[in-house]
């Protein structure tokens, strides 16, 4: 097995306990705390320490990690250039189930009512077998605590129409989404048993219950695939695959390896400090508290400045020599669909990492942030393919120019190239992942030095 191969498993393993965004955030959280990582609430004073590891979490699906550098000038923290931030996010396009979901039909079925949450790919949702998973809301007398929960098993599923009574099926297909894709939870005798199974998998009783956020999710598991095993397929590539590449890089980067450290870096006194975050709701636009259209990265930051007694002007000086990784998967020119992609900018599955592209600012990639991050990924032994859509299509946008309107530093849109994004099944490179968590050591490990006129040294 290569060693990518073993990333990807590991990223496999680490998508199974992610069922939904709070599952991601709280498997983020268990990592980051195996690695000496410390929460900090919203709500009390931080207390940040030279060399300490720090995280904060929002709404239970967002989260943003840190680290403060030991370095020491007469005992206090030396000063810092700026910034070097990642963001990727922790939601997928999914069925939301509404309240009051239970709906008898034809008097032999009990199905749930639910609602699209996000861009979805409808058909591959058919035919496979699903679960329930999310948060729920336990009410204590005038204390309320969350929990998460996850009915472990097959629970539901959407049955296609047979072909006999739908002989257009095969010409294309239009899903009404109230009426066409509702999943069936039992016959006529699981009428009002859901409530009681959400509250027999949260090992509590349904009348604690006082509110959920609950989804579906697909319970097929991921695989690697192909000739010479060079694919990977599982539900959330888009986007765990790069918020575990994220994430795994800036552990490592924190990791003291042994090695020699790098001649330039040494002979500089100029550091920066490396911020992990992971919003949520980046698939129903991100404007939420918790989304990257929110003030949760502002908050955090300012937060970290206010520790060492910047005032507004230091801060504002500290991210012009900051600069971000917007992390979001891209699109892999398609084998069935090539008629698809741009004519000359085809990105390809284990290949190298895609910086997107956008004349019309869904990505904020540019020129500077661009020739920036070739040079972290050329440090970091990886190539860099382009990725910008035909010139008659348009694409989605993502986490970079949205967060931008909040924290405006330089910044590259990136992904990783794939297959059938926004299904409940989508397919990448398995050599991937690895690759982006090579690149993100080294970017978490350097740092920006603004230096006027749109000059930037990189260390």
């Amino acid at each position: 097995m290569t060693s990518d191969e073993k990333i990807t498993r590991d990223l496999l393993a680490f998508i199974g306990q992610c069922p939904t965004a709070f599952h991601s955030a709280d498997s983020i959280r268990q990592i980051l705390e195996k690695h000496g990582y410390r929460e900090c609430l919203e709500e009390e004073s931080w207390g940040l320490e030279a060399g300490g590891k720090y995280f904060v979490t929002r709404n239970d699906s967002s989260l943003i990690a840190f680290r403060i550098p030991e370095r020491k000038d007469g005992g206090e923290v030396s000063d810092f250039t700026g910034y070097m931030i990642a963001a990727s996010h922790s939601d997928s396009p999914a069925f939301r189930i509404k309240a009051n979901p239970e709906m008898k039909t034809a008097g032999a079925y009990v199905r749930l009512n639910v609602e699209r949450y996000g861009g979805m790919l409808i058909a591959p949702w058919f035919d496979r077998p699903l679960s329930v998973a999310g948060r729920i809301i336990i009410k204590e007398g005038n204390h309320f605590r969350t929990k998460l929960v996850n009915i472990d098993r097959d629970l539901v599923m959407i049955p296609n129409v047979a072909i006999h009574m739908n002989r257009e099926a095969n010409d294309g297909m239009h899903y009404n989404v109230q009426t066409d894709v509702l999943p069936v939870l039992g016959d006529e005798t699981a009428e009002g048993t859901f409530a009681d199974l959400i509250a027999e998998a949260a090992g509590v009783s349904k009348e604690q219950i006082a509110g959920d956020d609950l989804f579906l999710y697909a319970r097929v598991p991921g695989t690697i695939w192909g000739a010479n095993r060079e694919f990977v397929s599982s539900g959330h590539l888009d986007d765990l695959q790069c918020t575990y590449g994220d994430l795994m890089g800036f552990i490592e980067s924190g990791e003291k390896d042994g090695s020699a450290p790098d001649e330039a870096a040494a002979a500089s006194a100029a550091f920066a400090i490396p911020v992990l975050a992971v919003f949520d709701n980046e698939e129903v636009g991100s404007g939420t508290k918790q989304g990257a259209d929110s003030t949760f990265l502002q908050d955090v930051l300012a937060r970290i400045g206010q520790e060492f007694g910047l005032t507004e002007e230091d801060q504002r000086r500290k991210l012009a020599s900051s600069f971000m990784v917007s992390a979001d998967n891209a699109h892999a020119v398609h084998p069935n669909a090539e008629g698809k992609a741009d004519p000359v900018n085809r990105p390809k599955m284990n290949h190298g990492i895609v910086i997107k592209y956008s004349a019309n600012q869904k990505y904020t990639t540019d020129a500077y942030s661009a020739a920036l991050f070739r040079a972290i990924a050329e440090k970091a032994g990886e190539t860099c393919q382009d990725f910008t859509n035909r010139s008659d299509m348009v694409g989605g946008s993502t986490l970079g120019n949205i967060s931008n309107a909040h924290v405006s530093v330089n910044t590259v849109d990136i992904g990783l190239p794939q297959l059938a994004m926004h299904s409940p099944y989508e397919t990448a490179g398995v050599h991937d992942t690895g690759a982006l968590i090579r690149v993100m050591k080294v970017f978490f490990s350097s740092a920006l030095k603004a230096e006027g006129r749109g000059c930037f040294s990189l260390i």
